[in-house]
């Protein structure tokens, strides 16, 4: 999902409305009218933010603190919540950017669930919200960037995640372009689940939905030489990334399940080992 924003265009200065948020000015006409512009148009990043926490009062006030940092820094967030513990392993696909994260909770504790999110994801920075400072201090064991105990103050929060967003912009992987007919569309490689090939027609399937273009598979491999993926057969180019599960000649990406050849399988497994042992 990306955010969007409506903006009046006239005569060429930046502005900012209170009531409608962003304006952005252009010399076109004497006369001002309304379009639609993107978020990534205006220069502004969306983030993928998950909050685990049992308490409804703590979820919110997270919620509201993002968007005071939104507003302060010119970003957004795409925010999931989840109260059981459990209801966010199931649906849990490498999917987000900042995982903000309780460790007091039903079920299974958070320490435990930041080993389960380790095992498959590797990038999402962990942050942990709790009263629960003993247990916090070991976030190092499951590589948490950091922690904010409860209550939860507002400048300490904007501290914290700030340095998070820093840390995320640090390693991000970098950006493409698609020709989606006559308009293009920008792509995170990092949110770039797998590419599905056939002929000239190309299907980037993303965490945020499916995108289609035309192009020929050398072109696609060549945009994507610099990211960890990798062929398991001739049709699909796989973001190591979001491998959860080998079969004999199968992988399961983000929950779904692909086709290995066995043309492919020597060279597909040699480039995971060395992406998980890089890691």
């Amino acid at each position: 999902m990306r955010a969007r924003k409506a903006a009046w265009l006239y005569r060429g200065k930046a502005a900012k409305r209170s009531a409608n948020g962003w304006s952005k000015n252009l010399i076109l006409t004497r006369r001002a009218f309304r379009v639609t512009i993107t978020t990534e148009e205006l220069g502004m990043e969306l983030f993928r933010v998950c909050i685990v926490e049992d308490s409804a009062a703590a979820r919110e006030k997270l919620r509201a603190f993002l968007a005071v940092y939104e507003e302060e820094h010119d970003c957004r967030f795409s925010v999931s919540e989840f109260a059981d513990p459990l209801d966010f392993l199931e649906k849990f696909r490498n999917n987000f950017d900042f995982i903000f994260l309780d460790i007091d909770l039903p079920y299974m504790d958070g320490m435990e669930i930041a080993r389960r999110i380790r095992a498959t994801d590797k990038q999402a920075i962990v942050i942990f919200v709790t009263n629960m400072v003993q247990y916090a201090v070991k976030g190092y064991e499951v590589e948490a960037l950091d922690f904010i105990v409860k209550p939860v103050q507002y400048a300490t929060f904007a501290m914290k995640l700030e340095r998070a967003v820093g840390r995320f912009q640090a390693h991000r992987g970098k950006d493409i372009w698609i020709c989606e007919g006559n308009s293009r569309r920008r792509l995170r490689t990092l949110d770039i689940k797998y590419v599905e090939v056939s002929h000239h027609n190309v299907i980037y399937h993303t965490v945020e939905g499916d995108y289609k273009a035309y192009d020929q598979l050398k072109n696609v491999c060549a945009s994507l030489a610099d990211a960890p993926f990798a062929l398991c057969n001739r049709c699909f180019l796989v973001n190591l990334h979001y491998v959860t599960a080998i079969g004999d000649y199968s992988v399961t990406v983000a929950g779904e399940e692909l086709q290995i050849s066995r043309s492919k399988k020597k060279d597909f497994l040699k480039s995971l080992n060395e992406y998980l042992g890089g890691k």
